[in-house]
């Protein structure tokens, strides 16, 4: 919570500008230096560029993330004399964190001495965790190896193993037709549209959270505010627009972050969304914003933001002045906007496309919608009139997000089991406590329980009502579908694939189709069989992979043609059990930076986005046995373009192979 309360307080204040330099901030090498025959001296400096700042390891609690140093087999094979040591720091107090914080710019020295206690060992391995800054922190890390038979050997001159070379030289594929993946056509207009749904998702998300408590009231007076204290109508309706604008550009900044992410590692943000430890917190943290709806606690900001961006929209005055208004409304909104910004930012990483751009779709339509009552209402004065007056009808809508923020922490968690493979949130268990959390939903509307924040009791709306019936039979909806009396299409990708139950199966490949999750197996099939490829780049926790699965391959025209006349090929670029020890190793891409492959989702990850330059899912691509495209890579799309996908990579695949008959 912490980090995310972090995360914002840098957006807000300040705007970072990136370039292509900052992509690799930080430059190490290393060095040792020998002080006898026991004792060595590891030397090890990072080159920062311009404008950045790496923490000390000694910098104050509270603030930044220091440095961290993890020395492998100390007090096995040697021991630490002393702690580790470091050059020249700047100190300087933070006005987000309220503490001296301590870092070097320009270079970072760290050296630490040891001692011996196996004379045998001629390598130290070191690991270092760091915060790379420039505006906003990037969290990095990288490993030493210090050679103690002399020299010094620089970390970005690091040769591969034999075997490395020989795995990485593996995932090189030698297409055929490679430039036919680049062509845009009909099928992939479908993906486009794809962000004007998340900008949607965000703009709904927006109007929801204007009519929560922390925002609605401050419609009519900020809009007041702007028409009585102008000099004139119009200026005041200036100001007012430029409120509303001001807006919008803060949750379009937020989104900015991640683009420098995706720029450092084009597979950063599908690890980040589909790390298991990383889902169980934010399954944590979406039952802790629920409860702040249910009126247990209230969630804030520091007070003391508040109070400076007030102070500084008094001072600055002008169009600097409006700026510092549009922060503090959005700090102090904060207690209802943040969980559903969360839930934004969830549903974004669920949706398994370019996380960024989406993000940034999301984040803009939020802002707009936000906006947009400032903007007219400051046009037509006259509407505030029939703006309903606050009451107890907000307090229903919070309590209504927070079963919403329930039911979408328990996605995230059913995103680290599929992912893990730890069959604790089957489908059916899945099912079961959705079913739960609406009927509850329903048994609250209706008036049957009260939260700790409501007020005094008063008859039922008949919008109550209607809510109340609609949650009621969509949890019937549901118990339709456990009983298998009812699809459950609709919620494809947001509850756990059909193959995922708590009953046996006779397959784990979606729809029951034979599918082969090594690339090198199906291939060798595919020859054998004499079929084109379908190579199906998913993962476990994709939404969008579900949702094609069973909206789009199952269809009576598409199913044959995937099971008959191709051979499907699942890659999960997200499966994070371990390849075995004699198929990991260390991957190294065109720009020296070194990846270590040690699972079965990093390792198809990489190979995705090495032959195919892409870093989303669901991502189709048809391929003949001997490696010729057949027809453009396709993402997410409508049953119709992906049958005549289909059909006309196949008819490719039928052409070759009688030209290579006669």
């Amino acid at each position: 919570m912490k980090q995310l309360v972090v995360f914002i307080a840098l957006i807000v204040n300040v705007l970072p500008v990136f370039s292509q330099d900052d992509d690799n901030p930080v430059l190490w090498s290393h060095e040792v230096n020998k002080i006898s025959d026991t004792e060595y001296e590891l030397v090890m400096t990072g080159k920062i560029h311009e404008g950045w700042h790496v923490y000390s390891q000694f910098t104050a609690e509270g603030g930044s993330l220091p440095s961290e140093f993890t020395y492998l087999k100390a007090g096995e094979d040697y021991e630490l004399v002393g702690l580790t040591g470091e050059s020249k720091t700047l100190t300087e107090y933070s006005d987000i964190f309220e503490v001296d914080e301590t870092f070097f710019k320009k270079e970072a020295v760290f050296t630490q001495k040891i001692k011996l206690l196996d004379k045998t060992v001629r390598q130290v391995d070191v690991d270092l965790f760091y915060q790379v800054c420039k505006e906003v922190c990037i969290p990095a890390d990288v490993s030493f190896n210090f050679s103690l038979d002399g020299g010094s050997v620089r970390l970005e001159e690091k040769t591969l193993d034999e075997r490395s070379l020989t795995l990485g030289n593996s995932l090189q594929l030698n297409l055929k037709n490679k430039e036919l993946l680049n062509t845009r056509g009909e099928a992939n207009v479908y993906a486009d549209s794809g962000l004007w749904t998340i900008f949607g998702l965000g703009f709904l998300g927006g109007l929801i959270a204007l009519l929560t408590p922390c925002v609605f009231p401050m419609i009519p007076l900020t809009v007041s505010f702007f028409t009585k204290q102008s000099q004139n109508k119009s200026k005041g309706i200036v100001n007012a627009l430029l409120y509303g604008f001001f807006i919008v550009l803060i949750y379009f900044l937020l989104s900015l972050p991640f683009h420098l992410f995706d720029s450092v590692d084009s597979q950063i943000l599908n690890t980040i969304a589909t790390n298991s430890w990383l889902n169980i917190a934010f399954f944590a943290i979406f039952v802790f914003f629920a409860f702040s709806f249910f009126g247990y606690y209230e969630l804030t900001l520091p007070s003391s933001w508040a109070n400076k961006m007030d102070a500084a929209s008094t001072q600055v005055g002008g169009f600097l002045g409006i700026f510092f208004m549009a922060v503090t409304l959005a700090i102090v909104s904060f207690s209802c906007t943040g969980p559903i910004l969360g839930g934004l930012l969830g549903s974004t990483t669920l949706a398994q496309g370019d996380v960024a751009t989406n993000l940034s779709a999301g984040m803009s339509g939020f802002g707009v919608a936000l906006a947009l009552p400032f903007a007219l209402f400051a046009l037509f004065p006259a509407w505030l009139n029939s703006l309903p007056k606050s009451g107890g009808w907000m307090t229903t809508v919070k309590v209504v997000l927070g079963f919403l923020e329930l039911a979408l922490a328990f996605k995230f968690l059913s995103n680290a089991d599929l992912v893990g493979h730890w069959g604790i949130l089957k489908r059916e268990v899945f099912i079961v406590i959705w079913v739960v959390l609406f009927l509850l939903m329903a048994a609250y509307l209706l008036g049957l329980f009260r939260f700790p924040h409501d007020g005094p009791k008063q008859k039922l709306s008949p919008t109550r009502k209607v809510f109340g019936l609609f949650s009621a039979a969509f949890s019937v909806y549901l118990i339709l579908g456990l009983a298998k009396l009812a699809p459950l299409n609709v919620l494809s990708g947001l509850v756990p694939p059909d193959f995922y139950s708590v009953f046996e199966q006779e397959s784990d490949c979606p729809l029951g189709i034979d599918c082969f999750k090594d690339f090198e197996q199906g291939v060798a099939f595919a020859k054998s069989v004499n079929k084109p490829i379908l190579l199906d780049f998913t993962g476990w926790a994709c939404a969008n992979c579900r949702d094609m699965e069973e909206n789009v391959w199952s269809d009576s025209e598409v199913y044959p043609l995937i099971k008959d006349k191709y051979v499907l090929i699942s890659l999960y670029v997200d499966d994070s059990a371990e390849l075995p020890v004699d198929e990991q190793f260390d991957f190294k891409y065109e720009t020296g930076r070194v990846k270590t492959i040690e699972t079965i989702g990093q390792k198809w990850g990489t190979f995705q986005t090495l032959n195919f330059g892409a870093a989303s899912q669901p991502y189709y691509v048809l391929l003949s046995p001997d490696m010729e495209v057949l027809n453009q890579a396709i993402q997410k799309t409508d049953v119709s373009s992906y049958r005549a996908w289909l059909t006309t990579g196949l008819s490719k695949f039928e052409e070759n192979r009688l030209i290579s008959v006669k």
